[in-house]
């Protein structure tokens, strides 16, 4: 395990989160939308100590690219020598 120094989120990752926010928003159920998106920075904090937790991402099979599930949710991040970059938010139903 190797300690990371930053975590970093792309303008399409930020993007994702703000669309999940307005999703729930617009369904009347903007609590939802505000516990889930803090459940998945939560969760996407335990990665600056254990980069390796997600699974290597199937499509790609690129070792350093990986994803974690938070369902309904997948969280695809790539993880580099000094930092993590968090790429996409997206539902896992949409994941064939």
């Amino acid at each position: 395990m190797s300690l990371k120094t930053g975590i970093r989120f792309s303008e399409s990752a930020v993007a994702d989160m703000n669309n999940i926010l307005a999703y729930y928003e617009e369904q009347g159920v903007p609590a939802t939308g505000q516990r889930l998106v803090a459940e998945i920075v939560a969760y996407i904090e335990t990665l600056a100590h254990h980069p390796d937790i997600g699974r290597i991402v199937s499509e790609f099979n690129v070792t350093n690219l990986r994803e974690l599930i938070h369902p309904p949710f997948r969280i695809v991040y790539r993880c580099d020598a000094n930092k993590i970059r968090i790429i996409r938010v997206w539902r896992s139903e949409s994941v064939n």
